[in-house]
C-alpha cells in the first residue's frame, strides 16, 4: 500500500508542475486558426514529446549529472530552487518566465508547428519537471524506474486529454477556475520546493541534521 501512495504522490507532483491545464489557453491562443482535427494533431505530438522528455530523464538523468560531476544532493537544492520559483510565479497566477519567456511566446506565434516547442518543452516539461523526475528516480532500482516511467506516461495521457478537449475546458473552468487550480498547483509546487532545499541541504551539510 505504500508504494502505491508515494506513486500517486508522484502523478499528483508531476501533474502539478507540468500543469496541463494551464496549457490550455495558450494551445488555444496559439491555434485561433487551426481546425479541431489539426489541434487534435498538435495535442498528440506534445504529450508524446512530453513523455518522451520525462521518460529520459528517468533514466539518462543521472548518468548525465555524473559525467559533469554534480551531485545528487547539489541537483536536488538547484531543483527544489527552481521549483520553488515555479511555485511562487503560478501563486501569483502566471506562468513562470523559467517555463516560457515573452521571446518564445512571439517566436512561437510565426511557426508552423508549437506542438514541441513551446508546448511540451519548456512549456510543460520544462526545466523543473525534468528536475523533479532525475531527483524521484536518484537509487531506484530498475524495476522502480519503470514504474516511474509508467508514472510519467499516466501524465503525458493527462496532457493529451487536457490540450485535446482544450475548448470545453477553457469554457467549463474560464480564466477564473484555469487560475485557480494553478493556484493551487502553484502551492503544491512550492512546497516541494521547499522540501527538496531541505533534503539537499542536511545532505550536503549533514551537521546541520
Amino acid at each position: 500500500m505504500d508504494n502505491y501512495i508515494v506513486y500517486f504522490k508522484i502523478i499528483v507532483n508531476l501533474f502539478a508542475i507540468v500543469n496541463p491545464l494551464g496549457a490550455v489557453p495558450i494551445i488555444i491562443s496559439l491555434t485561433s486558426d487551426s481546425t479541431l482535427q489539426q489541434r487534435g494533431h498538435i495535442a498528440r505530438i506534445s504529450a508524446i514529446s512530453v513523455a518522451v522528455i520525462l521518460v529520459f530523464g528517468v533514466w539518462i538523468g543521472e548518468p548525465f549529472l555524473h559525467f559533469f560531476g554534480i551531485s545528487i544532493s547539489a541537483f536536488r537544492v538547484a531543483g527544489g530552487l527552481l521549483i520553488l520559483l515555479m511555485g511562487i510565479a503560478m501563486l501569483h497566477g502566471r506562468i513562470s518566465g523559467v517555463k516560457h519567456t515573452a521571446a518564445e511566446a512571439m517566436a512561437a506565434e510565426s511557426r508552423e508547428s508549437i506542438a514541441i516547442v513551446p508546448l511540451a518543452i519548456p512549456l510543460m516539461a520544462g526545466p523543473g519537471a525534468i528536475s523533479l523526475v532525475i531527483v524521484d528516480a536518484h537509487a531506484l532500482n530498475y524495476g522502480n524506474k519503470f514504474v516511474l516511467s509508467a508514472c510519467v506516461l499516466v501524465v503525458s495521457l493527462a496532457v493529451w486529454i487536457a490540450l485535446r478537449l482544450a475548448g470545453p475546458i477553457s469554457r467549463t473552468l474560464g480564466t477564473i477556475g484555469i487560475n485557480v487550480a494553478t493556484r493551487v498547483m502553484g502551492l503544491i509546487l512550492a512546497s516541494i520546493g521547499v522540501e527538496y532545499i531541505v533534503v539537499g541541504i542536511k545532505q550536503l551539510l549533514p551537521g546541520l541534521g
